[in-house]
């Protein structure tokens, strides 16, 4: 069985669905993960905004807005009456159960199941659509076997448990519907992923169920060599490995999320990155192997703030690091870079909620210098230290480029430099040219 995935953009409209639908209504047996149509989630956390603040005319106008969304598209979709009326009832079902809580409280559990709205919305119309075609399909809800424990981290032998009964009661079934993103946590409630969201859901699907691919569709045609938003003439690269996919997500490139990643590496499943808008794109295709001695791509971090605490007592002194790393942790705050003398330390982290709280009590270590407005750039590919010449040739095409930080050795898999936001274009278009420019994917 397939696992197939699709975001927000493309269920985002009548005509996005339709495409969808062709997609996946063939001979193939498989099991689709539908985000909450684009703009459906923002419009909800805001009507959430409005009932945390009390504010019930704001919300029932903004209610109003998505409702009304919802019933254009609806007759955009459908061409039978009676379709169209099922549809419509749907949507009245579920946005009536939205402003059930226009009242005087509000939490943060409810305002969980209000954000489920979007996705249990989304697969129903898909499924209804399949029906008005007359495809074999069904609906399972997510919610019947996702499920996070205490610590927030999905539960896997539940997951792949219940999940197991559900599709023994739809054995017969080509294509199965399922929401992404949304679960129940320990306690039975309605909550949700947070990390990687829908995109998370299907690694997780896949590898509960050892299914043959997981396809992961969106509006690009794979993971491209660099930021075609700010770089011109990029590629997408045809294969990476797990490693290399991990790394370019969690340094910037926005296409995956890195805990997607982590439940089909472990279960050895190939991810292939495909474009809905253009279906007969190759993609790009994740698996465990790798093209030694290959840089494949340049991912930027922004939002990157270079924290250097320096201490003339640092030299053999015992637990220093230790001292420092154990007040990032007070603050729940993570590393990214680290680069180390004699003399000092130097740290960047991308969340300067506590900046303030974790300079000060660096502050009883050593002097600190704080450097934000910073972005880390990435080089991913097979780079391990014996491949001669790679760290030079990246080093040469960013030469007229001041460099913050370097970190090189870590992993076999990135050379990562630190540049000031104002150099993020010039470093990227850069590295593409001394890189990339005589290289064919």
């Amino acid at each position: 069985m397939l696992v197939l995935k699709f975001g927000g953009t493309s269920v985002g409209s009548a005509t996005r669905i339709k495409e969808v639908a062709d997609l996946i209504n063939d001979s193939t047996k498989k099991l689709v993960v539908l985000s909450a149509m684009s703009g459906t989630t923002n419009a909800l956390i805001e009507i959430a905004d409005y009932l945390y603040k009390k504010n019930h005319d704001g919300a029932n106008e903004k209610i109003a807005q998505l409702e009304n969304k919802y019933y254009f598209e609806i007759d955009e979709l459908f061409l039978k009456d009676e379709c169209k009326q099922k549809g419509n009832d749907l949507v009245k079902f579920h946005f009536e159960y939205i402003r059930s809580f226009t009242r005087d409280m509000f939490t943060q559990y409810e305002e969980k199941e209000v954000l489920a709205q979007g996705e249990l919305i989304s697969t129903a119309l898909l499924q209804y659509f399949l029906e008005e075609k007359g495809a074999n399909s069904a609906l399972i809800s997510a919610l019947n076997f996702m499920r996070i424990d205490k610590a927030g981290e999905p539960d896997e032998f539940y997951i792949r448990e219940n999940l197991k009964r559900e599709l023994k009661e739809v054995k017969n079934i080509d294509i199965l519907i399922t929401q992404g993103f949304i679960c129940r946590n320990a306690y039975g409630m309605i909550d949700n992923l947070q990390r990687g969201g829908s995109d998370y859901t299907a690694s997780i699907i896949g590898a509960a169920i050892n299914a043959k691919e997981i396809q992961i569709w969106t509006d690009i045609d794979g993971v491209h060599t660099n930021d075609p938003r700010v770089v011109e003439n990029t590629h997408a690269i045809a294969e990476l490995s797990f490693d290399e996919a991990a790394e370019l997500a969690y340094f910037g490139a926005k296409i995956l999320h890195p805990t997607c990643v982590m439940p089909a590496k472990i279960a050895n499943i190939p991810v292939r990155i495909k474009n809905t808008l253009d279906p007969e794109a190759g993609g790009t295709l994740i698996t465990s192997g790798s093209q030694k001695q290959r840089i494949k791509a340049i991912a930027a971090k922004d939002g990157i703030t270079a924290i250097k605490i320096k201490s003339g007592r640092m030299l053999m002194a015992h637990g220093f690091l230790r001292k420092v790393f154990e007040i990032f942790e007070t603050y729940r705050t993570s590393i990214d870079m680290i680069t180390t003398s004699e003399v000092g330390v130097s740290v960047t982290i991308d969340d300067s909620k506590f900046l303030t709280e974790i300079v000060d009590d660096l502050k009883k270590y050593g002097t600190v210098d704080v450097d934000e407005d910073q972005v880390i750039i990435c080089i991913v590919g097979d780079l391990i230290a014996e491949n001669k010449g790679i760290a030079a040739s990246v080093f040469n095409a960013v030469e007229q480029i001041p460099l913050r930080m370097i970190s090189y050795g870590g992993s076999n898999h990135n050379i990562s430099i630190l540049v000031k936001a104002e150099h993020k274009k010039e470093a990227l278009v850069s590295l593409s040219k001394g890189l990339f420019e005589s290289v064919r994917f």
